[in-house]
């Protein structure tokens, strides 16, 4: 019998190390099992989950060309997979609240107070704007861009004292 990978196969704990158990399979050949791969949850000494000479079913990871074969104890169990629950559906026209802001209406850098402008505050109303081009998007990044990177140099320059600032 060849050993492919993916098929599940009776074999007997050899020997335990930190790393893992080594398990004989039924040709003759051994492969490791990794302690990751001992159990679903964290197993922290090997010991207490396998014992030598004890028979156990693994299922084939790899086989590699030098001859190592790598196995799992924890994939030749066959579990139902886990359905997470459904989503209720939301009607087309409501929107995701997170409820009241802390602070209530009004306040806040997204309300109607001197930074204000939000969806929330000021009275304003929104108006329906065009599809900005490419060429419209780049100019306001390229502009946004320099204002960004002149602030930075000044506040830089300014931080550095005698050492590297401007001297006139």
């Amino acid at each position: 019998m060849s050993i492919e990978v993916g098929s599940k196969v009776q074999g007997k704990v050899t020997g335990i190390t930190h790393f893992g158990a080594f398990v004989e399979l039924p040709n003759g050949k051994t492969g490791l099992v990794h302690i990751s791969e001992v159990a679903d949850s964290y197993v922290k000494d090997i010991n207490e989950v396998l014992t030598v000479g004890q028979e156990v079913t693994v299922k084939v990871l790899n086989v590699e060309n030098d001859g190592k074969i790598g196995l799992s104890i924890k994939k030749a169990v066959d579990r139902p997979v886990s359905e997470r629950p459904e989503r209720p559906e939301r009607p087309a026209g409501e929107r995701f609240s997170r409820g009241p802001r802390p602070g209530g209406p009004g306040q806040g850098p997204r309300g109607g107070g001197p930074r204000g402008g939000g969806p929330r505050g000021g009275g304003r109303r929104e108006q329906r704007r065009e599809p900005e081009t490419f060429d419209t998007l780049m100019s306001k990044f390229l502009k946004d861009s320099d204002e960004r990177l002149s602030t930075l140099k000044r506040q830089t320059d300014s931080k550095r004292g005698g050492r590297g600032a401007k001297r006139g």
